[in-house]
């Protein structure tokens, strides 16, 4: 309950802040993509986990305006690296199934502003869970519709750990898919993790989408998902997620 009020006031205080994990182009190895990670520093308590206080802010319907807020700033962000960085650059966020249920109309504002600024044509990719397209309503379905019309790309976060199916896939038009990350380990050394991993690949890229592997840990990984012609790549072995102007510095320094 603590938390809970901590949180509700987490905002308004200036606790929270938004790192950027570099998503890496695994043919050329350069960035021009990130995904956007939200972070909490508490005044007493610290650094406090996502996995910690995204299940409150759901619970009490808190994300709805904490995730206006970092969609907010990831647009604000990406038109800076656009021009810094380059044209295309584009950062991944993650949207919450409850706020998919939000009848409140701040969504269409930011919709309406990536429509109207050319600069800003496909800077968003919202990532979804498979969970969501399973129990998609009518709602879910305009508003995926919605950001399709507006130029903005949908993810599909952790795939191959839920339940959706071809179908869904096709029903939905998914622009990449985000391998989770325990398919991803011991690829090295477990060949059932590397037939899955490029099966999902084939599958993906037959379909017009993506692939985007996550939790790379070392090179061994990185090269066998390139050789089964994985498209992009994040996790440890290329980068933490990092404060904006670490990021700048990591794509001055890695990018050819």
């Amino acid at each position: 309950m603590q938390l809970t009020n901590d949180l509700r006031l987490a905002l308004s205080k200036n606790e929270l802040f938004i790192e950027y994990q570099p998503i890496v182009d695994l043919k050329t190895a350069n960035v021009h993509k990130a995904e956007a990670l939200l972070r909490w520093r508490h005044p007493e308590k610290g650094l406090i986990s996502p996995a910690e206080f995204i299940p409150i802010a759901e619970n009490t319907k808190l994300i709805n305006e904490i995730g206006s807020w970092v969609l907010t700033q990831a647009i604000q962000q990406c038109a800076v690296w656009r021009r810094q960085i380059n044209g295309r650059f584009q950062i991944s966020v993650n949207k919450s199934p409850i706020q998919f249920y939000d009848r409140r109309p701040e969504h269409v504002d930011w919709i309406t502003l990536l429509a109207e600024d050319p600069q800003l044509e496909r800077a968003i990719v919202i990532e979804i869970t498979e969970g969501l397209l399973l129990d998609a309503t009518g709602q879910v379905k305009a508003r995926l519709e919605s950001y399709k019309e507006n130029g903005i790309q949908v993810a599909l976060d952790d795939f191959g750990t839920g339940y959706s199916s071809l179908a869904y896939l096709q029903k939905f038009d998914i622009d990449y898919l985000k391998i989770d990350q325990s398919f991803v380990a011991n690829l090295e050394t477990v060949l059932d993790n590397r037939v899955l991993c490029r099966t999902i690949i084939d599958m993906a890229h037959s379909l017009g989408m993506a692939v985007i592997a996550e939790g790379i840990e070392n090179k061994v990984q990185k090269d066998i998902l390139l050789q089964a012609g994985c498209d992009y790549g994040q996790g440890y072995y290329f980068s933490k997620s990092l404060s904006p102007l670490d990021f700048e510095a990591y794509v001055n320094i890695n990018n050819n």
